[in-house]
């Protein structure tokens, strides 16, 4: 073990603690955010139960069908560009030759063992992979999504309309969820390639994503337009 922590310092640790902190905190932060103060992703779930209800006397819904069939096109690009890139990262981790070429060229003059590069790119695998495996979960909750919205009655006053039409929304809801669960280790898989360049290059880049998904989720003109009440606009 000492042999294998050879290499890192105190710094390259706490910026390792600050990727997954960064990490999961703004997971939990966009998941568990206030009525008050919602993130994008919760006010969306809102517009996804609207969605849902709407379907029901929505006639014919080859619209509704679509649009189900784009969400889970997105998550299918997703799942293998991850495949790709962790195909990558593996091909990396097997040619120690290059990951000194990498060092050579990303450092002036201190060269780390081998296997503190081959760590630093395990990370990137390790968030890559995380994300892959969230788009193939999301994919298969938009298929069961598509599944119980097709048994979902035509006719209105069947009792099982609008409860069947509630269960595809909050398995819609659970989809976006593992969705956006992938594109936020995607990012930071993305910030973990910083560390190449050192722990400080990590930390600032953590921080730096960190701030960007905070934007989006809180800050960003898209949620103010969701949160904006819906008036009615005529024709000028």
């Amino acid at each position: 073990m000492p042999d294998m922590l050879a290499g890192f310092t105190v710094f390259d640790a706490a910026a390792f603690v600050l990727l997954i902190l960064g990490w999961q905190g703004i997971g939990w932060l966009i998941e568990h955010s206030s009525d008050a103060r919602p993130s994008t992703s919760k006010v969306m779930t809102r517009y996804r139960r609207d969605w849902l209800r709407q379907y029901v006397t929505r006639n014919p819904r080859i619209f509704d069908s679509s649009v189900l069939g784009s969400l889970r096109q997105g998550t299918t690009f997703f799942a293998s560009a991850c495949m790709i890139a962790i195909g990558g990262g593996l091909a990396l981790l097997g040619n120690t030759d290059r990951l000194v070429g990498v060092a050579e060229d990303l450092t002036t003059g201190q060269i780390a063992p081998d296997h503190v590069w081959e760590a630093k790119i395990l990370a990137v695998i390790v968030l890559v992979a995380s994300g892959f495996l969230a788009f193939v979960w999301s994919h298969r909750l938009f298929g069961y999504c598509a599944v119980v919205m097709a048994s979902v009655p035509n006719e209105i006053d069947d009792p099982a309309a609008y409860p069947r039409a509630a269960k595809a929304a909050e398995i819609n809801i659970n989809a976006a969820r593992s969705y956006n669960r992938g594109l936020r280790a995607v990012y930071f898989a993305m910030a973990a390639l910083a560390w190449l360049l050192g722990p400080v290059a990590l930390m600032v880049s953590v921080v730096v994503t960190f701030v960007i998904l905070w934007r989006r989720e809180f800050a960003s003109r898209s949620r103010a337009t969701l949160l904006a009440p819906d008036t009615h606009q005529g024709p000028r």
